[in-house]
This record gives C-alpha cells, sequence and structure tokens, in this order.
C-alpha cells in the first residue's frame, strides 16, 4: 500500500513547542494533511509514554493506531560530550519496535541523565555509546542522525559535528543506514558526497506545532508495518521507497551563511570572500548548509546517484494561500481559505501532490491554484535563509530578484 509517513515531530513535552502537539491534534493534522504513519516523537518522556500507551491501540507489528491514523515510536536524543579535546552536539532519531523495548531504552538512558527534564532529553553521552545500548537492547530498533548538516546540532553541523559518519558512531557504523536531510538541506545537495551513497535519505517535518507536521515527509509503497519499512530503509529499496518531499532547501534556516543580528546573509562564496567574518561587526559568521556541504562534497551540482531515491521540492499550502492573499499565514482569512481547500480536496497532500491542473483551477481560487501548479513546477523565489532565519518565498514575485534569490527548477 502506498502511504506518507512523517517520522520525526515533537510532543508538548519539548521545548518550545506548541502547547497543542497532543494525541489530539496530532491526529486531527495528520488527517487533513494526507498523513498515515506519524511518529511519535518524544518516546523518552514519561508523561507522553503513557498517553500513548492509554489511547493507541497496539497492531503487534510494530505499528499502532489511533483514530485511523498510524503511530511508530520514535525520540530525538541529543548527545553534547567531549571528544578528542573537542565538543559535539548531535540530535539522533530512535526508532523502537515496540513498548517493551521502549521502556528498557528508558530505563537505561535514565541512569545517565534526567529524561522527564525535556521531551528531547540532553544527555552528556557519546552518540556511539547511545548506539551501543539502544542497539544492545533491541537490534531492531533505528538510529537516524537527524537534521543532519544543521551548524549547531548535527553529525555533519559546522559549529559541532564530524567530517564523516564513521568519526561519529566507530564501530556503531555499521548499523546506521539512513540519514534525515532536514530542512536546509535536500538529497541533491547529500548526494554530492559519495560517503553518503550507502545511506538512505529521508525527510520529516521536525514540527513543534500541529499545523507544520508533513512540511517534509516520506512516501512509501510497501507492507504496512515496522519491520518492512525498516527494511525498506535499509536495503534502499526503491520500490518500497517512492520518493521524497522536501521545503526547498533555500527556505530552510541555516541555509546560507549569515549573521542575523547584523542582518547579513552571505553565500559560501561571499563568505570566503570575508573570511569567514561578518562584514558588518567583525565577528564569526554562522556557517550555514551549502557551505558545509561545500566543504566535504566530492562531487560536482547536479550529480546524482544510480540508486538514489527521487523527491519533490514542495512548499505547504498555507503558505501558498498565503501569498495568494498577500496575506501573513497565521492570519484568520488564511486559515478559513485553507480549510475550504481541503474540504473540496479531502487532503492537503491531494492538492499539492496529486489532483489534476483541471480539478485545481475548476476547484481552487485561481491565484490558490496557479500557486500550487507554479510550486509543482519549480517556478518560484526565494531568498535563503540564515543563521536562525527562515528563508523568504516568492511564488507570485516580482522579477527584480537580488543576488541571493534563484529560480528553482524540480527536476
Amino acid at each position: 500500500m502506498e502511504f506518507i509517513a512523517d517520522f520525526h515531530i515533537h510532543s508538548k513535552y519539548s521545548r518550545a513547542t506548541s502547547r497543542d502537539m497532543d494525541i489530539q491534534h496530532i491526529t486531527e493534522w495528520a488527517k487533513l494533511k494526507g498523513i498515515t504513519l506519524m511518529g511519535t516523537g518524544d518516546f523518552t518522556h514519561h508523561l507522553w509514554l503513557e498517553e500513548c500507551k492509554a489511547v493507541f491501540e497496539d497492531l503487534g507489528n510494530g505499528l499502532f493506531k489511533h483514530k485511523d491514523v498510524y503511530f511508530i515510536l520514535t525520540a530525538e536524543i541529543s548527545s553534547i560530550y567531549s571528544k578528542k579535546g573537542r565538543t559535539y552536539r548531535i540530535h539522533n532519531i530512535v526508532f523502537s519496535p515496540s513498548f517493551k523495548t521502549t521502556d528498557k531504552i528508558n530505563e537505561t538512558l535514565s541512569r545517565y541523565g534526567n529524561l522527564a527534564s525535556d521531551g528531547r532529553p540532553i544527555l552528556g553521552m557519546d552518540a556511539q555509546e547511545v548506539a551501543r545500548i539502544v542497539f544492545d537492547i533491541d537490534e531492531n530498533c533505528m538510529i537516524v542522525p537527524g537534521h543532519a548538516w544543521t551548524p549547531w546540532f548535527s553529525v555533519f553541523g559546522s559549529m559541532s559535528g564530524f567530517d564523516r559518519i564513521e568519526d561519529c558512531f566507530e564501530d556503531q557504523t555499521p548499523k546506521i543506514f539512513a540519514l534525515e536531510t532536514g530542512l536546509s538541506s535536500d538529497p541533491a545537495m547529500n548526494w554530492r558526497l559519495s560517503a553518503l551513497d550507502r545511506f538512505t535519505l529521508i525527510s520529516n517535518s521536525d514540527s513543534h506545532s500541529p499545523s507544520k507536521i508533513g512540511r517534509e515527509a516520506n512516501i512509501f509503497d510497501c507492507e504496512f508495518n515496522y519491520k518492512t519499512i525498516r527494511e525498506v530503509l535499509k536495503t534502499k529499496d526503491k520500490q518500497g521507497f517512492l520518493y521524497t518531499i522536501e521545503f526547498f532547501p533555500e527556505e530552510g534556516k541555516y541555509h546560507y551563511d549569515g549573521h542575523r543580528l547584523c542582518g547579513v546573509r552571505l553565500s559560501p562564496q561571499e563568505t570566503r570572500s570575508h573570511k569567514g567574518k561578518c562584514p558588518k561587526c567583525g565577528r564569526p559568521v554562522t556557517v550555514g548548509v551549502m557551505n558545509r556541504v561545500e566543504q566535504l562534497a566530492d562531487r560536482p551540482q547536479g550529480f546524482v546517484p544510480q540508486n538514489s531515491i527521487p523527491f519533490k521540492n514542495l512548499i505547504p499550502l498555507d503558505e501558498i494561500v498565503a501569498e495568494a492573499k498577500g496575506l501573513g499565514k497565521t492570519a484568520a482569512a488564511v486559515e478559513k481559505e485553507y480549510h475550504n481547500c481541503i474540504a473540496k480536496f479531502g487532503t492537503e497532500f491531494e492538492i499539492l501532490l496529486r489532483a489534476s491542473r483541471e480539478d485545481l483551477l475548476k476547484n481552487l481560487p485561481p491565484r490558490v491554484a496557479q500557486g500550487v501548479l507554479r510550486v509543482r513546477e519549480g517556478k518560484v523565489n526565494i531568498q535563503a535563509g540564515y543563521d536562525g532565519e527562515y528563508g523568504k518565498i516568492s511564488i507570485f514575485g516580482e522579477e527584480k530578484k537580488d543576488t541571493t534569490e534563484k529560480q528553482l527548477n524540480l527536476f
């Protein structure tokens, strides 16, 4: 069966997360989006895990069900530790096949830190040791380096990461077979590193509020159980894993380099010309994902490995509606129009991915329909995000574009 999955989210028990990130709202928004399988997020937090156990129907195949939405047990763990004289900050997503395994993981990790302090716990543990503990408990678990290129908290982060997966996970590396691209990178950027060819690239929303569920996601066509999904990811099965849904990576908060306090956004070339310093204040800039990819890449832009999983760049429907109306995303008129559109097509992904041009033009406001079609064709202009600031998208935009904007094409 074909289905959409978003494995990485956070509950209301994580810092800087909406109080509406509860099971009820997550389920409601998954249905609106058209997502069949959600990660639970935050299974290390005892209160969240109790809520999941109380309402989920255990299907006995590693998946769980609540009101026609299915769940897989996931959590993100933040490891902050010193290794060979340097401090690293690594985020990893852990997948568990059962509550029994999850309980064992929590019991063991609780000896190393306070799991109740945050939905995404911070442990002073080497990422390699976290992996060893998890795999010793259950070899069917999965560990996926989260948002692998984010500067401050990731395996390849410019401020806190490694140059190679092997340097991070050492003897546990062979058990790691998937990476999460994150909002500021897409598969094409990762394809520039031959060392990543063996990894399956997944994409998830990392959502902290219900409406952002599914802003990145994964499209599968396989048997609907934990074991099969794991095998599809492990073997990079192109028949079972069809494609990923991606932000335009320029829209991510760390795509370009820069210094937010000074309002300075720099391409990698501009950063080099300024010797890594902010041209306004002289302090080091935050080196973004594009620059970091170029540092480690051994292939040119545009290289496509033979065994790569395809992807599609999309923009969430509420952003398209907002620009069509010339309003902010949170405006009441945008929310009303968003739900009107969903009522006509059933789900957001039906509109963004599947509905025909004729049906879109017939059933949506003309400017919204044109916006969806332009996004499908990659005809958007984006001012790249930098140093924690999201990029700015223009779908219907002006002809004049500054040097940080570019015409994007899907294929």
